[in-house]
């Protein structure tokens, strides 16, 4: 094989050590202090080196690309399954003189690296969804505590964490314990329902442990609550970075209503107009399933520029989302990788919604595909399709319009007569209608 590049050189990064490997040299090593990657970089510069290639692993290549970058070499991050070594002769310092061979023969792929602001936001938004999930847990501990005092109020109010359930658990805690006072405090929506209900569900067994338990789950949830607003914060601190100095269409500055998100809003002013700036003009809410939310976290996942992906094959298979064969002889299985990027997941939060939905034609796609393959295939293969409208919407200019379920409909039966036609021909039949 032919040596692309001559001046090229292999990293391999841990904890405490990097390895590098250079052409006809030994591997030098490392620690993983600051000073030392700054010393590192030296080294490869007197070496006349231009272009190192090393393994994602964890955070830890985060600071010495950046270090590297600066110094003006270029830096190629690889997806460690593309360097794997023959099993039995793994060491660290044969890892890095094998992806410095890899690399200088032009044998490995660069993965994707998002801009700086991009790479910002998507450290807020992922912090917001560990919060999430962290007060979602302490929600539960709310509802045993209730549970433990046989206060039933979960199975009367549909969230505990809403404002009247909210309103309801902190009387408690001041000590109210009149089930009638208690209910009142309810919203007037579900006191012309089930204000006997409510009441009945709050006639409660006390007790000072299931109290204190309450107490310390409510804290807990009152906390994160407060670490999402200073999320939202530095949330829409981005946006505003990244949408100055850009404007939007003239028949798009008129608002339109917008798509209800019913979980877990972020607190950002003109979040919408911030993301159609962001993306000049290009609305990606006209895509079913997609809420200016999760557009947001397609932003912070994949960045503007959906171009570094060729075409919406590349896009979709990088994602995790291309359906994948490992055949071999008689035996046929699926194969998903592990580490699928996370704007997979968010394609694939989408489909269920679209699965349940009943006037959308991806909805009808997936119910089809879920009654042939199951529930988990038909979510990827929507996810897919989304994914799909994603990469042509920003890239090719698509303008989509949803026609419903009755279209989807009659182009099936449209594919049906066709493939009917065609089986007629080739058996040399003549199709007779009745």
């Amino acid at each position: 094989m032919k040596q692309i590049r001559k001046n090229a050189g292999g990293i391999d990064i841990g904890a405490k050590h990097i390895f590098v490997g250079l052409a006809s040299k030994e591997v030098k090593i490392f620690e993983t202090f600051t000073v030392d990657l700054e010393r590192c970089a030296l080294y490869l510069l007197e070496n006349k080196i231009n272009t190192v290639a090393m393994e994602a692993t964890g955070v830890y290549w985060v600071i010495l690309f950046d270090i590297l970058t600066s110094h003006g070499i270029d830096v190629w991050l690889v997806d460690g399954r593309s360097t794997k070594q023959v099993p039995g002769r793994k060491t660290d310092v044969k890892d890095c003189q094998w992806i410095q061979q890899l690399h200088s023969y032009g044998l490995l792929n660069r993965c994707f690296i998002a801009d700086e602001l991009v790479q910002e936001l998507r450290s807020y938004q992922r912090l917001r969804e560990d919060h999430i999930r962290s007060s979602s847990m302490h929600i539960n501990h709310m509802q045993k505590a209730l549970i433990l005092m046989n206060i039933r109020l979960k199975e009367v109010i549909s969230q505990v964490h809403g404002v009247s359930g909210m309103r309801i658990i902190r009387a408690i805690l001041q000590g109210e314990r009149e089930a009638s006072v208690l209910a009142s405090m309810c919203d007037i929506r579900i006191l012309k329902t089930k204000k006997v209900a409510v009441e009945k569900s709050l006639n409660g067994h006390y007790n000072e442990s299931g109290i204190f338990a309450l107490s310390q789950a409510v804290k807990c949830y009152d906390f994160y609550q407060k670490q999402l607003k200073e999320c939202d914060k530095k949330i829409g601190e981005v946006l505003r970075k990244m949408s100055s100095g850009k404007k939007i269409p003239n028949q798009l500055k008129k608002r339109t209503a917008r798509k209800a998100i019913r979980h877990h809003k972020p607190n950002v002013h003109n979040m919408d107009i911030h993301l159609l700036k962001i993306f000049k003009g290009k609305d990606a809410t006209v895509l079913p399933g997609i809420t200016d939310y999760s557009w947001l976290q397609l932003l912070s996942e994949l960045g503007t520029d959906l171009e570094k992906w060729k075409t919406e094959k590349h896009f979709t298979s990088w994602l995790g989302l291309a359906p994948k064969q490992h055949n071999s002889g008689k035996m046929m299985r699926n194969y998903s990788p592990k580490g699928s990027p996370k704007a997979g997941g968010i394609f694939k939060q989408a489909a269920v919604s679209l699965i349940n939905s009943k006037n959308i034609a991806l909805g009808a796609f997936g119910r089809k595909i879920r009654a042939k393959k199951g529930g988990l295939v038909a979510i990827k293969a929507v996810a897919r399709k989304l994914a799909t409208l994603y990469w042509k919407l920003f890239v090719k200019g698509l303008d989509y319009v949803e026609k419903g379920i009755k279209a989807y409909e009659e182009k099936v039966i449209q594919n049906k007569q066709r493939a009917v036609v065609r089986m007629a021909k080739e058996l040399n039949l003549q199709l007779v209608e009745i």
